[in-house]
């Protein structure tokens, strides 16, 4: 209001215009226009507004909402004044109809956004007074609009009156167009009416029409059944192609007849069906014996395939089922072909095996010569003769061994025998490899004639079975072996002068020919009968392991005496060393090394064994004389040991029968067996020295001891630098000390050498000397454990550790055991 006093305020008004929007409540928030002659927006949207600072204390009146709304009538075009009656009969009535659902809503938004509108433009008193202008200019707008409605309703309208009169004319013309089809219908019904007076007419032409076919027709008829039996006698006497052509003629003729008669069967055409299949068999019976009627009468079965070819390319008529010929003469071909190599009667017996795929080696490359020469020209190219016959020759023979495969398990020979012939004879160059073979008849195209399950199953028979051959050959020959242990003569010798048994390579030929066999099939085969072979060569040395400690068990508990017990054994050291060197052999190409290396243990394991026995035997024949050393006669005679090297030296004079090198190690054994028994006697403390001249004696003896023993065993053959005789001369130096409390440096020297030796063992020796103290002994026995343990020498093996320690005297006894 133009007096009212508008202060600033801080804080807008929180009154509102009904139905104005919540988030414009505020004048203050209102945007007015620029200029006065600025329109209010269409869509009454908001624009960027400046804040609007109101003089005064208080803020907008709430006479401002009444303001406005006055002003938007005020804002409305002024119209002529009616009466409600008048304005009543002006409205058309309008059916009832279904409301607007968001009518009201609608007219509420549009109402806030109206006075939203007057608000801001009439908020402050300077803009009352362009109310005119904005009168005019929405009197002026709404006559737009209403001009604007008038021309849509009136275009509106144009269009439904001439819908209107499209929908009359088309009434019209639907009326005309049923009653021209009512009439035609009545005119139907009277024509099917008229019809029907004329079917016994129609009924009596057919027949007529029938009968007059009939009659012209009837020589023809007469002449059929005099006609089938000629056919008949034509295939009986294999005239294919005149049969056809009699059987086409009768034929054609029922086709005629049947059109004629409207479909009737005649009873005079029911031989026809029968014939026709009589010479389909003729002719099947004819192509099935292609191979024999190619070389005798090969006109005929030109004959035959061209019957087969007229008909396949025969169109047939509808009532008449078509006649296969073409693929049962193909079948036959493969049936005659397969029973002419394959049939049941032909299959061969156990163990003629052999033969039949002998046979077969033959025969198949001449039926594939005979069909590519014979047959093919005598067929069309589209039959490709020879790959017919080539694919039915593979899939009858795979089918055959198929069935062979599946009965009575094969032997060793026919297991190999087939797979050799499967492998390697029928795709090679003698059968189905041949070069004669032109590329027609697709060999590429075979599948293998053996599935990988039958080349398992035949390898697994094979090896099963070679095996059993195996394990008896082999038992023969050891037990061959055993029985010879017992005879009163010596083993045989060769001519080096060496014991000789064949046994080695008789046992390395069987297993060796078994493997090299093996390769003429293939390589897997091979390795199976390799690693069997292996396994049967460990089997074989662990028995002649076992019967060689029965042999000795036996002979040593006198159950059976062998004569020439260490003989055979030397023999057996032989067999050894002939199965080491030779076992190669049974290496083939191909396989890893490594596979020998079970066998080669078996092998050391079995040299160790016989070593071993030929020694226990050595160790039998020592026992007397090593019983008496050392002794009060040892040391004053040479006699005890001469009696060891005599013994010794007749024992091993036949070690020079065993082949190197196993002979210098047998040698080595021996020698350091002596010297251990000889460490065993004086560790047994039977002597200990009274005085000086005792201990000289013993150092003496034992310097002697060792030259005879060294002296001995180069006698025999065995080097210097492996003997361990030496020993005693060491150990005569502990004896030969004068002064005692020298005895540690001697010890240490002696643990410098043999890192082996014991606190027992050095004690033992001392007690030998009889003049240690117990401090003396203290101090010899503290130098063993001074120092680092030193390291065994380079090539030489143990040797006090071999030797039992002697069990410490009791303190209050001087001498120990008996002093001779």
């Amino acid at each position: 209001m133009p007096g009212q006093a508008w202060g600033k305020s801080e804080k807008s008004s929180k009154g509102g215009f009904p139905g104005a929007s919540p988030s414009h409540q505020s004048p203050s928030s209102l945007s007015f226009p620029e200029e006065p002659g600025q329109e209010p927006p269409s869509s009454f949207s908001q624009r960027p507004r400046r804040s609007l600072q109101l003089k005064g204390r208080s803020t907008l009146p709430a006479v401002t909402q009444t303001l406005a709304q006055t002003l938007i009538l005020a804002l409305a075009p002024p119209g002529p004044k009616v009466d409600s009656t008048a304005k009543d009969k002006m409205q058309p009535a309008l059916p009832p109809g279904p409301e607007w659902p968001e009518q009201e809503r609608a007219e509420r938004l549009a109402r806030g956004a109206a006075l939203k509108w007057a608000s801001g433009i009439f908020y402050r008193p300077e803009q009352l007074a362009r109310l005119s202008q904005y009168r005019r200019r929405e009197v002026q707008r709404t006559c737009s609009l209403e001009a604007r409605i008038k021309s849509v309703v009136q275009s509106y309208l144009e269009g439904v009156k001439t819908g209107v009169c499209q929908l009359a004319q088309a009434l019209e013309a639907l009326q005309g167009a049923r009653e021209a089809l009512g009439q035609t219908h009545g005119l139907f019904q009277v024509m099917a009416e008229a019809a029907q007076t004329l079917e016994p007419l129609r009924e009596q032409f057919a027949q007529h029409r029938q009968l007059q076919a009939l009659s012209q027709l009837l020589p023809r008829l007469r002449a059929v059944p005099a006609a089938v039996v000629h056919t008949q006698t034509l295939i009986d006497a294999h005239q294919f192609l005149e049969a056809y052509v009699s059987l086409r003629e009768l034929e054609q003729l029922q086709e005629e007849t049947w059109a004629s008669l409207g479909g009737l069967e005649l009873p005079v055409f029911e031989g026809l069906g029968p014939l026709a299949e009589a010479l389909g068999q003729a002719v099947e019976m004819a192509v099935g014996a292609a191979g024999q009627l190619a070389r005798e009468d090969p006109a005929l079965l030109v004959a035959a395939v061209r019957v087969v070819e007229v008909e396949a390319s025969r169109t047939t008529s509808l009532e008449q089922a078509p006649r296969d010929w073409r693929q049962r003469c193909l079948r036959a071909l493969e049936k005659g072909l397969e029973r002419v190599h394959f049939g049941t009667p032909l299959l061969p017996e156990p163990g003629a095996l052999a033969g039949w795929l002998e046979a077969l080696r033959v025969a198949l490359p001449a039926e594939l010569a005979t069909a590519e020469a014979l047959i093919a020209p005598c067929c069309p190219p589209h039959y490709k003769v020879v790959q017919l016959w080539a694919h039915t020759l593979h899939s009858g023979l795979r089918r055959c061994l198929q069935q062979f495969l599946e009965g009575p398990e094969l032997g060793a020979t026919d297991a190999f025998t087939l797979l050799h012939w499967a492998l390697h004879v029928y795709p090679g160059p003698e059968m189905m490899g041949s070069l004669e073979l032109g590329p027609e008849a697709d060999v590429s195209q075979l599948e293998p004639l053996l599935t990988l399950e039958n080349i398992e199953q035949l390898e697994a028979t094979f090896v099963s079975k070679v095996q059993a051959s195996v394990v008896q050959w082999l038992q023969k020959a050891l037990d061959g072996e055993i029985a010879e242990w017992g005879r009163e003569q010596e083993p045989d010798t060769d001519p080096s002068g060496f014991y000789y048994s064949p046994m080695p390579a008789i046992v390395l030929q069987i297993l060796e020919e078994n493997i090299r066999v093996t390769s003429l099939v293939s390589e897997s085969l091979q390795r199976r009968v390799h690693g069997m072979a292996l396994s049967e060569l460990e089997t074989f040395l662990r028995s002649f392991n076992d019967a060689l400690i029965r042999f000795s068990r036996d002979h040593l508990r006198r159950d059976a005496m062998a004569p020439h017990y260490v003989s055979y054994l030397l023999a057996a050291l032989n067999h050894q060393s002939a199965l080491s060197s030779s076992v190669s052999v049974l290496q083939p190409d191909g396989v890893a090394s490594g596979a020998l290396t079970a066998v080669q243990a078996a092998l050391d394991e079995l040299q160790r064994r016989i070593c071993r026995l030929v020694l226990e035997a050595l160790l039998v024949e020592l026992q007397p004389p090593f019983a008496t050393l050392p002794s009060r006669r040892w040391l004053s005679s040479p006699e005890v040991l001469e009696d060891v090297c005599e013994r010794t030296k007749r024992f091993c004079r036949n070690f020079c029968r065993v082949r190197n090198p196993t002979f210098q190690v047998l040698l080595a054994e021996a020698e350091r067996t002596v010297v251990l028994q000889y460490l065993c006697a004086l560790m047994q403390g039977r002597l200990v020295c009274r005085g000086a001249d005792e201990r000289n004696l013993a150092a003496e003896r034992l310097q002697h001891d060792a030259a005879q023993l060294r002296d001995l065993f180069l006698h025999l053959g065995l080097e210097e630098s492996v003997q361990c005789a030496p020993v005693l001369l060491t150990l005569r130096k502990l004896l030969n000390l004068r002064d005692p409390t020298m005895l540690g440096l001697e010890v240490a020297s002696l643990r410098q050498q043999f890192p082996d030796v014991s606190e027992d063992h050095v004690s033992a020796l001392l007690d030998l000397r009889g003049d240690v103290s117990q401090e003396q002994r203290l101090a010899a026995l503290s130098s063993l454990q001074d120092g680092s343990q030193p390291s065994p020498l380079a090539g030489r093996r143990a040797l006090f550790s071999l030797v039992p320690a002697p069990t410490p005297a009791p303190s209050n006894c001087i001498f120990s055991g008996i002093c001779v």
